[in-house]
């Protein structure tokens, strides 16, 4: 089997390489696809993130969403990715910062690296679904990324540094209702902020 070719035409349309599929495509063991895999990754064509997945260094723009969707489908980008996504932050997160309900190993290789934080099920919402040139991924609305944010530091007993964060293309009336679905510490923390910074006329 020409395997880089493979690869090379796989990049047109995804760029997850999941070893199962490719094992039952063309009719190879899980064992011999993992090999071949390997031999390609020397080659700069490839990159292993578990055992059963590899980014198609191929795929044109691809981005560590792309594997949310075969990783977490449940999961969504928020905290510190969102809130620069949405410019609420001018911080640009080195990893990019997802939410689950579930437990979720962290990813990290040589070129990628996502972590993922649990969120109890009653907090999960708050989020719409985005394309990218091969998929889509969940994304945290502007107001509750915020509030998760707000909610992780709190629990973590971190300070809660807002004075750099620009909020006016926030709904105010949207924040303060998600705001209620959380604890007490994050809605005195959000009234404190709102009342600390003006709406704008």
């Amino acid at each position: 089997m020409d395997w880089p070719k493979a690869i090379a035409s796989e990049s047109k349309t995804s760029a997850v390489i999941q070893v199962d599929d490719y094992a039952r495509r063309y009719s190879l063991s899980r064992r011999a696809v993992n090999a071949a895999l390997r031999r390609q990754e020397t080659k700069g064509l490839v990159e292993r993130v578990s055992n059963k997945i590899y980014i198609n260094k191929l795929a044109r723009d691809f981005t560590p969403r792309d594997l949310l969707s075969t990783l977490r489908p449940d999961s969504y980008v928020s905290l510190d990715s969102a809130l620069s996504d949405f410019g609420v932050t001018t911080q640009v997160p080195y990893a990019l910062t997802c939410v689950s309900s579930k437990y979720v190993r962290n990813i990290k290789t040589k070129t990628i690296q996502i972590t993922f934080r649990r969120l109890k099920k009653d907090l999960y919402w708050g989020f719409t679904t985005k394309k990218t040139r091969y998929g889509t991924f969940n994304l945290a609305e502007p107001e509750k990324a915020l509030l998760d944010w707000i909610y992780f530091k709190s629990v973590e007993g971190l300070p809660i540094e807002m004075d750099e964060f620009r909020i006016d293309g926030l709904d105010r009336n949207r924040l303060l209702e998600g705001a209620k679905k959380f604890s007490v510490p994050v809605r005195n923390r959000i009234l404190s902020f709102l009342a600390e910074t003006p709406a704008l006329s």
